[in-house]
């Protein structure tokens, strides 16, 4: 008898901490209802003060996902050697809004949302706002226990040739149709002219610019962006739509008129260029395929990234210090 009791105990257990160890939709639905409308409240005061705002949030999720798992991790501000300090994160923001909400959240649910889910829920609501396609962020993310500078060295960077951005999403565990929908996300906000320099001046031996780019628009690139101007000057990454989240910018890149070199890099390859160019299939060859609906399967994916759930990490108290 006293076998029975110890095995169903612990088969009870072990089924308490699989189901724990799970991301799923609806995860504060009875310990903190008003989660998700909360981060939306603060999300919507954020970009009607700063119309960028929704692409700085949704930048914070991929760099958080990208390094030690999305566990919030850059969010932690440890002096020197806080991971938010490395080179691949510069320009990164977005760190105050996601301390507001979280301090909402404190006042609503204490030590019950995760800060790690604070950031998914941001994105989602920002990509929303920017009137892209809604979706359901599974949450249940606990925050990390560690931040440091050095665990960023391997960030995808703007000039990484193409073989190099497809290794390093491999790395994460995303093929090269992830590489193509994340970068999409480059539909919204800017970049500075600081990322453009060595693509405009320096591309080629001689001072040479990228020979991808569309020849009606390096004028246009080289007026914004002059040599040895202003680098913090800002530009749209997606001309003529950077406001709004749709595939224009994968039409831009087609055509030569990407901003961002590791965006141009995507026509590089037969296979990120095949799933480029199959959103702009001919309609007499069948139906294209939804960029919105493959979008949220490769960013759902992303934010289940080195996840801690369960017993793992912790619930920050304050988004930007360990407990």
């Amino acid at each position: 008898m006293m076998a029975f009791v110890f095995a169903f105990l612990f088969t009870f257990l072990i089924g308490i901490s699989h189901s724990k160890g799970q991301l799923q939709v609806g995860f504060y639905s009875e310990t903190c209802p008003q989660a998700e409308s909360i981060v939306r409240d603060i999300v919507r005061d954020a970009i009607q003060s700063d119309p960028n705002m929704a692409a700085v949030l949704l930048r914070l999720h991929f760099h958080d996902c990208y390094v030690e798992g999305c566990d919030g991790s850059i969010l932690i501000d440890n002096g020197p050697q806080s991971e938010k300090n490395a080179l691949g994160h510069q320009g990164v923001r977005g760190f105050e809004v996601i301390e507001r909400a979280k301090a909402k959240l404190e006042d609503s649910c204490p030590t019950v949302v995760s800060c790690a889910d604070i950031v998914a829920l941001a994105a989602r609501d920002a990509i929303v706002m920017a009137d892209g396609p809604s979706y359901e962020v599974p949450t249940g993310r606990r925050d990390g226990l560690v931040s440091n500078i050095s665990l960023a060295d391997n960030m995808p960077d703007v000039s990484d040739s193409i073989q190099q951005l497809k290794a390093k999403f491999l790395n994460r565990g995303l093929t090269e149709k992830d590489l193509v929908l994340l970068g999409a996300a480059h539909t919204i906000g800017t970049t500075a002219c600081f990322f453009m320099n060595k693509r405009l001046y320096n591309f080629l031996p001689g001072g040479a610019p990228d020979p991808t780019i569309n020849p009606s628009f390096l004028p246009t690139l080289n007026q914004r962006c002059p040599e040895n101007g202003d680098i913090n000057v800002r530009l749209a990454m997606d001309e003529g739509s950077e406001r709004t989240f749709d595939k224009h910018i994968l039409q831009n890149i087609r055509e030569g008129f990407a901003v961002l070199e590791s965006d141009a890099r995507l026509n590089d390859d037969l296979i990120t260029k095949s799933v480029l160019e199959s959103y702009f299939m001919n309609p007499l060859f069948g139906a294209a395929p939804s960029f919105e609906a493959d979008f949220v399967d490769s960013i759902v994916k992303m934010g289940k990234i080195g996840v801690k759930t369960g017993f793992l990490g912790e619930i920050r108290r304050v988004c930007s210090a360990f407990n």
